[in-house]
């Protein structure tokens, strides 16, 4: 059963705070890692028959397999993704920068030139659940960018195939090349490349512990959006909140992982003592109830706050990947929030609105890291680089400064490649 503390009894650092399993994943990974670089494909298929039960005789999956998956998906189905895709691209697509050049001083010509990011890798979730959202939300933003190269990897099934939607949705964002392998073998060949897949320069994607610690470590190989840790939600709720619905949305993202965290705070006890009976009515009719029972148990927090503003610093200190804001006039509150991968305002907003359907995307940071990162957006696939041009007589205007400059940092060929130009 979910606890119910005052505010206070527990540390703000420790409300997302959870059980992790005393597993030293940064060796393993470092040892997949090193596997895949030095056996290539060969691993790849050596880890796929150990961790997903199946030994493929090849890796990438055929234009066949889309479009037997594609058509074998009900068609409601895949116009409830055309819309979701829909949706997605217009978001981001006011997301696009441009170039700029600048012409205020005679002579000068100073510019940034914005440039997609070749080649990228897009992580898509298997084991105990298949996100084709993920395909969707990461894959738009990279095809907007103009990003060349697009490779999907994820696990497959022990049939040795992918899951269909993931295919359909990979289909509808216009991504073919999708190779089965999971876990941090897939980081790992994305990141140093193997006979069948491509290296890449960027992999972004949500995964487990594996997933994120291979990404952690490849970093600096390749760039990567974020080290993204279990799945959280924070709820801000008042009174009028209706319990069963705060109930819900805190099961939205605890049925995701045993080790997500989902969190309410509230300035109400009735509320509180109501939400904490309505889960016990909703777990058992989950689907994924073992999943959501252990990460409430374990991780789930309801806690009383005096009010409402303490409540928003609560959600200030602690970042939160997805903050619900279960309040009238949500509007009035949103400039006090300084640090949420997400908002979901108002009584009329769950948090799957943006999981699936709203455009905005889901692919957010957590663990705190909402303090200094953002959603994946477009801008996470798209490189600056910028450009000076001088003539003689700008240059001489500017020479003896930074002549002068250098010699005060002590680098006097700085100094000198200034100004020589001026003696000749």
């Amino acid at each position: 059963m979910i606890r119910i503390m005052k505010y206070g009894e527990v540390a703000n650092e420790d409300i997302f705070a959870r059980v992790v399993p005393e597993v030293d994943v940064a060796a393993i990974v470092k040892d997949i890692i090193n596997d895949v670089r030095t056996r290539g494909d060969e691993a790849l298929f050596d880890y796929c028959e150990k961790f997903d039960k199946v030994r493929l005789t090849s890796l990438e999956v055929t234009e066949k397999e889309i479009e037997e998956a594609f058509a074998s998906v009900e068609p409601e189905f895949i116009n409830v993704l055309k819309l979701a895709a829909s949706n997605i691209r217009a978001f981001h697509e006011k997301q696009v920068r441009q170039s700029f050049v600048m012409l205020e001083h005679e002579g000068v010509v100073m510019g940034q030139k914005i440039m997609p990011i070749e080649k990228v890798g897009i992580y898509v979730p298997g084991g105990t659940a298949a996100y084709p959202s993920t395909v969707l939300m990461d894959a738009i933003p990279a095809k907007i960018a103009g990003c060349s190269e697009i490779a999907i990897v994820t696990p497959p099934g022990k049939d040795g195939k992918v899951n269909h939607a993931i295919l359909a949705a990979a289909r509808i964002a216009g991504v073919t090349r999708i190779f089965k392998v999971g876990g941090a073998q897939a980081v790992a060949a994305l990141a140093y490349g193997t006979n069948t897949i491509p290296q890449v320069d960027k992999i972004v994607g949500p995964g487990n512990a594996f997933v994120a610690e291979a990404k952690r470590q490849v970093f600096g190989v390749v760039s990567i959006d974020m080290i993204a840790g279990p799945s959280e939600i924070l709820i801000v709720a008042d009174e009028k909140t209706v319990p069963r619905h705060a109930a819900a949305d805190l099961l939205s993202q605890a049925e995701h992982d045993k080790l997500a965290s989902a969190v309410l705070v509230t300035n109400s006890d009735d509320l509180a003592v109501a939400v904490q009976a309505e889960l016990e009515i909703q777990i058992p009719q989950l689907l994924r109830a073992e999943i959501a029972r252990a990460s409430i148990d374990a991780n789930g927090k309801i806690i009383v706050a005096k009010d409402l503003k303490t409540a928003i610093d609560i959600a200030n200190e602690i970042a939160p990947e997805h903050l619900e804001l279960c309040v009238d006039n949500p509007f009035d509150y949103l400039d006090s929030i300084r640090h949420a991968g997400s908002i979901f305002m108002g009584r009329n907003c769950p948090e799957a609105l943006g999981d699936y359907m709203s455009g905005a995307n889901h692919t957010l940071p957590t663990s705190g890291t909402a303090r200094f990162s953002s959603p994946l957006s477009v801008d996470d696939f798209v490189k600056k680089t910028q450009y000076t041009y001088y003539t003689r007589e700008a240059l001489s205007d500017v020479a003896r400064d930074v002549e002068y400059f250098a010699r005060k940092e002590g680098l006097t060929a700085h100094a000198k490649s200034a100004i020589i130009r001026l003696e000749d």
